[in-house]
């Protein structure tokens, strides 16, 4: 999904582009995340697709932080219901 569709449904849910925009979503788990202290801030950057500045190092390291980013998912989805029922 393009982050143009994401926004677009977020304004027919009534969200102006001033209250959530689609990448409103990626900073609110970058930064809850980060402030949980639980996860390496490698693995969340892998997770949210900040590729490895280095060609070299980028080319070889598509799976790293894999088991981290798995129990990273599991942790946010457990975040975000938290969230959801209050």
């Amino acid at each position: 999904m393009s982050e143009n569709t994401f926004n677009q449904a977020l304004r027919n849910m009534g969200f102006s582009k001033d209250e959530m925009t689609a990448h409103g979503f990626r900073t609110t788990f970058s930064t809850l995340a980060n402030e949980s202290g639980l996860w390496n801030p490698d693995a969340i950057e892998r997770a949210l697709a900040h590729a490895e500045q280095d060609d070299v190092r980028r080319a070889y390291a598509r799976g790293e932080f894999w088991d981290e980013r798995v129990r990273l998912a599991d942790w946010w989805a457990g975040q975000a219901e938290q969230m959801r029922s209050g």
